[in-house]
């Protein structure tokens, strides 16, 4: 881990990050966040669920269950889609492993971050641990997207560009926080639980470079490390006083010299009158969020009515904060080993755009990965640093693309679908979630969840919600 000393970065009079948002989680009412808010934020726990539940069926999934199983054996907590309960920590890493395993989960655009998989598997963990309602659940739930959504937008994009992944790091944060909201925490215990968390934060980037399964366990240990320090905090254990801004704080541990670039400003902003869940994009294609523009654009182009046939070179215009992740080592990306590989690769996704039309988890079977019409066009396209980039506002992507006998067409998505200003409708959101869940369970089982879920604020006990996203209930 690169260590950057710096100098502490707050001045004396200000209300330390850590109190401000203890404070914010300690004495928020349900009723302060806005109906909007929290519909919108079942609708962002559905779209969690319809994941996992297409996810159960991966082989990944079955192993993680089976390490799990062995190390602490059965509890009350169902796992998303297998028949299986764990106790609370090992569901929470199985859940936010499935909600994240097939990267089809929300983002946080400004902080790069998937909040739900590692809060949502929370709060469920809690709810079973505290006989919470379905209402406190939301509440703890947005709160904990609220203090986690800033907590990433701080770095802005400096982990990434470190090696490490914002989920794994800032996500135990909020995972911490809104555990210790359904735990009835102190705000003296909030401050304590945060301190803790920054010696469990964890996620390296290195996963990129072999298309291993580490990324996808990542959500699921903040949240086990999230409810972790919670417990601890509730009995009084000490934690780090100065987590964030301290001189080994976690901006100045995980983004290096980059840390000059960050602005703590932004973990308190906005506090009760903004609201970041809002801006957190719901994902409509199961790649890397940073792909989505370049996608997009494809599917575009072939709208226009442009032939694939004729494509002899394509150049993709991407933010330069994310070439490492979607571009480089280029022979890697034009040549993924797996579907992990694909799922962060602009070469493939493009090809795989173009010549299918479409880009969904059909698309990332073995036999497309082995295409080789998709492999021959991957081979064309090439990428160029897009010096007009919104990133990290939204993630941008342009084609250019060069036909047989010279033509050049290309087509621009200044806004990812997605983002806040181009959000997916809650009917879309069902409509996904839907599509997803029905891979895995019949039809009556689709609809059980989904009306579990879409109701849960108005459910007395939030675990009998839950149990309806086990396979026992399908």
């Amino acid at each position: 881990m690169s260590v950057h000393v710096v100098q502490d970065t707050a001045p004396p009079e200000a209300v330390p990050i850590q109190k401000t948002l203890a404070a914010f989680v300690a004495v928020t009412e349900s009723h302060q966040i806005p109906e909007g808010v929290r519909q919108r934020a079942v609708h962002h726990m559905l779209d969690a669920a319809g994941i996992a539940l297409a996810a159960s069926r991966e082989d990944f999934a079955l192993r993680v269950l089976t390490a799990l199983r062995a190390l602490g054996g059965t509890g009350d907590v169902p796992a998303i889609g297998l028949p299986a309960r764990l106790p609370l920590r090992d569901a929470a890493t199985l859940n936010g492993l499935l909600c994240h395993g097939l990267d089809f989960d929300d983002t946080h655009i400004a902080a790069v971050l998937h909040p739900t998989a590692s809060i949502f598997p929370t709060v469920m963990a809690a709810a079973y641990a505290t006989g919470a309602s379905g209402r406190d659940a939301v509440t703890a739930y947005v709160l904990g997207v609220e203090a986690a959504a800033r907590l990433g937008m701080v770095a802005r994009g400096g982990f990434h560009r470190a090696g490490f992944h914002p989920t794994g790091l800032v996500g135990v944060f909020g995972c911490a926080l809104a555990a210790g909201r359904l735990f009835g925490l102190t705000e003296s215990q909030l401050v304590q639980a945060q301190g803790i968390a920054l010696s469990l934060a964890s996620g390296s980037l290195e996963f990129l470079e072999d298309g291993a399964w580490n990324k996808r366990l990542h959500p699921g240990w903040a949240a086990n490390a999230g409810l972790t320090a919670a417990a601890l905090a509730r009995e009084e254990f000490v934690g780090i006083s100065r987590p964030y801004d301290g001189r080994y704080g976690l901006y100045a541990s995980y983004m290096g010299e980059d840390v000059s670039g960050s602005d703590l400003s932004l973990a308190t902003a906005g506090l009760t009158s903004r609201w970041e869940l809002m801006n957190t994009a719901i994902k409509p294609f199961p790649a890397c969020h940073f792909t989505h523009g370049c996608i997009d654009a494809a599917l575009e182009l072939l709208r226009q009515g442009l032939d694939p046939d004729r494509i002899e070179a394509i150049e993709a215009l991407v933010p330069a904060e994310v070439v490492e992740v979607v571009c480089e080592p280029e022979v890697n990306k034009k040549r993924p080993a797996n579907s992990y590989d694909a799922q962060f690769s602009v070469p493939f996704l493009v090809a795989a755009a173009f010549r299918r039309g479409r880009f969904t988890l059909a698309e990332l079977a073995a036999d497309v990965l082995a295409d080789p019409q998709i492999l021959a066009l991957a081979e064309r396209v090439s990428y160029r640093v897009d010096p007009s980039s919104p990133f990290p506002r939204s993630y941008s992507g342009e084609l250019v693309v060069t036909l047989s006998g010279g033509e050049v067409r290309s087509h621009r998505e200044e806004v990812n679908r997605g983002a806040a200003e181009r959000p997916l409708s809650n009917p879309e959101i069902v409509e996904k979630y839907r599509a997803n869940a029905g891979l895995v369970v019949d039809a009556r089982a689709v609809a059980r969840c989904e009306t579990a879920l879409l109701d849960l604020d108005q459910a007395p006990e939030a675990r009998h919600s839950f149990d309806r996203l086990g396979r026992s209930a399908a």
